[in-house]
């Protein structure tokens, strides 16, 4: 295990390492990439640098260093008083090993790392690549768990294709996949933030018919986010889900970093809140934020930096509902 602060610490007595200097881990956290290393972890960061299934912009391969690059490294959340680094042991599991231009083979490496964290009783969190990511990361944790988990989803696409120009595997095809396969539960599949001009009647009529719940950025918008979270924790109800996370589900003016952008989305405070609360109230078993492209704006990498916002959520939601 490699303790990104250890240096500092040595020579200055105190931890006076700055975000950027030294050894890149998401909130300078300790590295290993040993799954020994694993046992007596809560939560495991992971990275998944693919962008091989786009069917718009590429670049999400960069996301996990982005979003590992985001500051802070500070563990504790301002507005609930918690310090989630104090509840939790948490590592950074560094990045499944992908190969470019093989998909298959990149979905396999996903999958295996991230079993290896749940084989250790850890929660995952797996950092970007794009959103095909998700149909390894989840059915890495259906079959640890043997049985089909929840979904909350929050996107601006539904990601149910059969097809995508034709191809089976597709960042647009993952939560049709998974439903398929039997490993999400689609009476306990909730999508968040949908909006704009794809999917279209078929992908809908295969939703109903197998009662996933959508609501609409309409509804966000008309309910108000507290009502929708509260409807969503009814349908997901007791037992195992997993939160996926796409930046696109925002305003683009909060994450323009992202290979299909649609105008009229979610607010940050809107999607932070949000995913405190669901790690707070559901358990969670594996997550992850995806759809990152690096693109500096303003001095800062608006996309990334919402990103790694939404992994201290997620965590400090873990760390409430520990307590």
């Amino acid at each position: 295990m490699i303790d990104p602060t250890e240096r500092w610490r040595r020579q200055h007595g105190f931890d006076a390492k700055a975000a950027w200097a030294g050894l890149l881990s998401f909130a300078d956290l300790p590295y290993t990439e040993d799954p020994v290393e694993l046992q007596g972890v809560d939560v495991a960061v992971v990275g998944a640098p693919m962008d091989d299934l786009v069917s718009d912009a590429p670049g999400t391969r960069f996301g996990p260093r982005a979003i590992r690059a985001a500051t802070p490294t500070a563990t504790y959340h301002l507005e609930t008083g918690v310090d989630w680094l104090e509840t939790l042991r948490v590592v950074d599991y560094g990045d499944a090993p992908v190969v470019p231009a093989d998909p298959v083979a990149s979905h396999r490496a996903i999958e295996a790392t991230v079993a290896e964290v749940l084989g250790a009783g850890g929660v995952p969190i797996v950092l970007s690549g794009d959103h095909s990511i998700t149909e390894p990361d989840v059915r890495a944790c259906a079959l640890h768990l043997a049985g089909p988990v929840g979904l909350v989803h929050f996107d601006t696409h539904t990601d149910t294709a059969a097809r995508l120009y034709g191809r089976d595997l597709s960042h647009g095809t993952p939560m049709y996949r998974l439903v398929e396969q039997g490993h999400v539960d689609p009476a306990r599949y909730v999508q968040i933030g949908l909006r704009g001009w794809w999917p279209e009647q078929r992908e809908l009529d295969w939703q109903a018919k197998h009662g996933i719940t959508s609501f609409f950025m309409r509804d966000v918008s008309q309910l108000g986010i507290g009502e929708v979270v509260e409807r969503t924790l009814e349908i997901v109800g007791a037992g195992p889900a997993f939160l996926t996370v796409d930046v696109d589900v925002l305003e683009p003016a909060y994450a323009p970093g992202t290979g299909t952008p649609e105008p009229g989305g979610m607010t940050a405070i809107d999607l932070l809140w949000a995913c405190r609360t669901i790690a707070t109230r559901v358990e969670i078993v594996g997550a992850d934020v995806v759809e990152v492209i690096p693109v500096a704006g303003g001095g800062a990498d608006l996309a990334a930096l919402a990103a790694n916002r939404v992994v201290q959520e997620i965590l400090t939601g873990l760390a409430l509902r520990r307590r």
